[in-house]
């Protein structure tokens, strides 16, 4: 499976069919236990779609970026990157919200996205470097490790999920 891909730059580049889609998809992670931005499903579409209207509301070609990967017109994973304007830190950026819908998991669309992603941060964002924090207990640095990312550090039970599932943060880094 080959996804398309798409970038959305601005808040009136975002059609509401598509808004519905990511919002759907985001719902659908997020009540399957996906470290996505709500650590306590289940989660419904109002309250999802106020944290994605807020997130797109911010969009800015250089700041912040959608990428959506679609199969076939149907949206089937997507992410955030933020970069700063601030000169200190203008070399990087911050990759949020990575998604694979739930009913296309294990199907390469994850590491396509991230791949993407790559491309677009350093040839169109001009940045030199991604950072992102992942939850612990869930594979997730394997399988930012299989695409070159490396672990920088942790935050050892930084994430209470539930009374005794304290889980680290894993802080990673990939040099574009």
């Amino acid at each position: 499976m080959t996804p398309e891909f798409l970038q959305i730059t601005a808040p009136d580049e975002m059609p509401p069919d598509l808004r519905r889609e990511l919002v759907e998809c985001w719902v659908a992670v997020s009540n399957a236990g996906g470290a996505a931005g709500f650590a306590f499903p289940p989660v419904d579409f109002d309250q999802v779609a106020a944290v994605a209207d807020e997130l797109i509301a911010g969009l800015a070609p250089r700041r912040s970026r959608l990428l959506l990967a679609r199969v076939d017109g149907v949206l089937v994973g997507w992410l955030n990157v933020r970069g700063d304007d601030n000169p200190l830190v203008a070399h990087w950026g911050t990759v949020h919200h990575v998604q694979t819908h739930t009913g296309f998991r294990g199907r390469g669309v994850g590491a396509a996205l991230m791949r993407r992603l790559c491309h677009l941060a350093r040839e169109e964002m001009g940045l030199e470097q991604l950072h992102l924090a992942a939850r612990g207990g869930e594979g997730l640095e394997d399988f930012y490790g299989r695409l070159g990312w490396r672990e920088t550090g942790r935050w050892p039970g930084a994430l209470r999920l539930a009374p005794g599932d304290d889980r680290d943060e894993i802080l990673m880094v990939l040099d574009l």
